[in-house]
């Protein structure tokens, strides 16, 4: 028995201890209101860790307050472990994107696998097999010659091993994501990692703890000293001499994590249990509060029953640590043997280390004797809000109508076709098993989004993660706007219809004014749109403090969109099909290239004014695609994002692969700089000669415009002053990332 005396007394050094907990000093004075006396150590640590940012948004709740959460098909909007959407056929898609930020800069590998596997638990804790993932890294400055670029390398090499290893063991695939580079990321790179699960409509569960003298049952890994204080590392900024903070990151085990996953998934099927709750950020605290919180009940804990892999470990360790792979279960009274008996069939740990009460309290216990004492509601429902001043960033005056470069068309084509953003990722979806559960249809690298059939029905899911973080640097509200069209649009272009969104709002430091100002600005741009298109928020995670040296990210809201195509048949796909096709232009472009690719690569700066995006009008570009879709009118089509209109269809004319690709000749009648624009609302689709008329009278009714720019074919890539030969188009797309991702090695 481990002697606990000196976390139970009072505390030596308060202010020491204060600053180690990143508590301030009128944080302390809520305490003392709270538990209405001085907290010990292990009390301290608890509510250090339920106030952190990372799990309180203290500084962010105020905002998210304004988002639509609600519409006919949403069956749980934010709040629980994951947001749940109707999708017919009796099943619910349930999904989420989270951060592991912090983390995956100190241990790329392990940070990245860790973020993977924490977020497939919160899906299959709600009763939901995981079926796809995708994630959304950023990187700074992977092309720099010096260590810097080296260190970005490695960087990116680990990331991307540990988002493989972790869901390629789980036996989940990986479909999709997106991958950016950003010199604002050099001291804090960002990964964003989304899962998205099946469950029968009737077959959810939730986390919650009710019901006086309900045991509580530990299920999973042993707890250990790993991932120590994770959640208030992740709520504090980087600084020059905290990389080093590796005992914060959590160690994961994808096999453990899968028996585990089986485990729960046969509980389900049986009426035994009440409620279920991960273990993620704030591990057993988090879990046990938030569980007898929603529910209003208070709860019992003997921490010295929790399962430990490592020796001496004391309460305050135990109710801190964030050891991947648990759970916590709140079971019916009387079916405590039967829990038990499914997770030891699955060799998984499981122990009853507690009870619900009527009391409202969280009592904890170390081997009989009470170790902490604290209102639950009080804690986990009422962590201090905080009213962070903002200050605005002056508006954005500059047109910025043109590119300030003396490139000629074919070499500033050739230049982005080859950069890091716009090359071909195929070194890193290849080590993802994208076809695993056989229900991929577009994975990852063959669109604009990702898709799986619905196994037993003839549907099929689409979902996108995009966020262009220079629009939201400029101008963050309509920065976000985009960002929620865009995820939409593409899997528009696919045929399917958006439902609703995830969204993970990656900032800075709370403390500067003009980062909270973007904060508030990037809320406002995504309850807007998601309100015309009508694309609820049902889940997501806000991710502060992601600043280095003083150096703030820019802001980068994540957003994922889950589309439902209701006829597999009619998918749409992003590649050329057939020679002799017209090739059509939906939507208006113009000069407009602030925070474009082709500015920030041929200018080295970004500045001006963003693409206009008017939501009403991209709301009509979707209903032409849906209903062009339902007819069978388009045989193929593909978003304007970065690069423009010519990197649209250089993507349509490789993307059969790069032994099968299809040319194009095309006539714009633009200028040539317009090329590189990326205007909102325009989308690149190929029709047969027998579809044309049908289609423009469809476009003429939703009011779109569209203009037939050239056709299919040929053996070159011919657009406007632009000629490529097909073979070594192919050559600088398909082989320049993995040149420059594998050059020190």
């Amino acid at each position: 028995m481990v002697n606990i005396t000196h976390l139970l007394g009072e505390i030596d050094n308060l202010n020491e201890s204060l600053k180690a907990h990143k508590l301030s000093s009128q944080d302390y004075e809520e305490i003392l209101k709270i538990l209405k006396r001085p907290p010990n150590l292990i009390e301290l640590g608890i509510f250090s860790a339920m106030w952190s940012e990372h799990c309180s948004y203290k500084s962010s709740k105020k905002y998210l307050k304004g988002f639509p959460t609600k519409a006919p098909w949403v069956v749980q909007g934010p709040g629980e472990n994951a947001g749940v959407i109707d999708i017919g056929n009796n099943l619910c898609a349930v999904f989420k994107i989270e951060s592991h930020n912090h983390p995956s800069f100190i241990e790329p590998h392990a940070g990245a696998a860790t973020g993977v596997g924490g977020i497939m638990r919160d899906i299959f804790t709600m009763g939901a097999r995981p079926v796809a993932s995708l994630n959304s890294i950023r990187f700074g400055d992977v092309e720099d010659s010096t260590s810097l670029g080296k260190k970005h390398r490695y960087l990116l090499r680990g990331v991307v091993e540990g988002i493989g290893s972790y869901g390629n063991c789980m036996g989940v695939p990986t479909i999709g994501g997106e991958m950016s580079f950003e010199s604002c990321y050099n001291g804090n790179i960002l990964v964003n990692a989304f899962c998205l699960g099946l469950v029968k409509k009737n077959e959810i569960f939730y986390g919650k703890a009710q019901g006086a003298k309900n045991p509580v049952i530990y299920v999973g890994s042993k707890t250990g000293r790993d991932g120590l204080g994770g959640a208030v590392m992740s709520s504090d900024s980087f600084s020059s001499n905290s990389k080093a903070m590796r005992s914060a990151v959590q160690v994961g085990d994808p096999f453990a994590e899968k028996l585990l996953l089986e485990a729960c998934l046969e509980l389900f099927k049986q009426d035994l249990i009440i409620g279920i709750q991960d273990m993620g950020a704030a591990g057993l605290t988090s879990s046990s509060f938030e569980m007898a919180g929603r529910s209003g009940s208070g709860m019992i804990l003997h921490l010295d029953k929790v399962p430990m892999r490592e020796s001496g470990m004391n309460p305050y360790e135990l109710m801190l640590s964030e050891s991947q792979e648990r759970m916590l279960i709140c079971a019916k009274k009387g079916c405590e043997d039967q829990v038990l008996e499914i997770f030891k069939k699955w060799e998984v740990d499981a122990a009853i280390i507690g009870e619900v009460t009527k009391s409202g309290n969280m009592e904890l216990f170390w081997y009989g004797e009470k170790c902490a004492e604290i209102p639950i509601l009080e804690l986990s429902e009422n962590a201090p809000m905080l009213d962070m001043p903002t200050r605005a960033i002056p508006p954005q005056s500059h047109k910025a109508d043109r590119l300030e470069t003396d490139l000629s068309t074919q070499e500033i084509f050739t230049t982005l076709l080859g950069s890091v953003e716009i090359a071909n990722k195929k070194w890193v979806y290849q080590q993802y098993d994208s076809s695993v559960q056989s229900n991929t249809i577009t994975p990852a690298g063959s669109g604009d989004a990702s898709m799986i059939r619905i196994k037993g029905t003839n549907t099929a899911l689409s979902m996108s993660v995009d966020c262009n973080m220079r629009y939201c640097q400029l101008e963050p509200q309509n920065g976000a706007k985009i960002a929620v069209a865009t995820s939409g649009r593409n899997s528009i272009v696919n045929g399917a219809k958006p439902l609703a969104i995830s969204d993970c709002l990656n900032f800075g430091s709370p403390q500067n004014p003009e980062v909270m100002w973007a904060f508030s600005e990037v809320c406002e741009g995504i309850k807007q749109a998601c309100e015309i298109l009508n694309t609820p928020v049902v889940s997501g995670n806000v991710s502060l403090h992601n600043q280095s040296d003083g150096v703030d990210i820019y802001p980068t809201p994540s957003i994922v969109s889950v589309a439902l195509l209701s006829n597999i048949q009619k998918a749409i796909p992003s590649q050329f099909q057939t020679q002799g096709n017209s090739i059509v232009l939906l939507g208006e472009i113009k000069a407009e290239f602030g925070g474009s690719l082709a500015q920030k690569i041929l200018e080295k700066r970004i500045y001006g004014r963003i693409p206009a995006i008017d939501l009403q009008k991209e709301l009509s570009l979707w209903n032409l695609m849906l209903e062009s879709a339902e007819s069978s009118l388009i045989s193929s089509a593909k978003d304007i994002g970065e690069g423009g209109l010519a990197m649209a269809l250089a993507k349509m004319v490789l993307g059969n692969g790069v032994n099968k690709p299809i040319g194009c000749n095309i006539h714009t009648n633009l200028p040539s700089q317009l090329l590189f624009s990326q205007s909102q609302s325009c989308v690149v689709a190929e029709i047969t000669a027998e579809n044309l008329q049908s289609f423009m009278q469809l476009a003429k009714k939703h009011k779109v415009p569209v203009s037939e720019i050239g056709c299919v074919g040929g053996e070159i890539f011919c657009v406007d002053e632009i000629n490529m030969n097909l073979a070594e188009m192919a050559e600088v797309y398909f082989e320049s990332f993995e040149k420059l991702i594998n050059q020190d090695l």
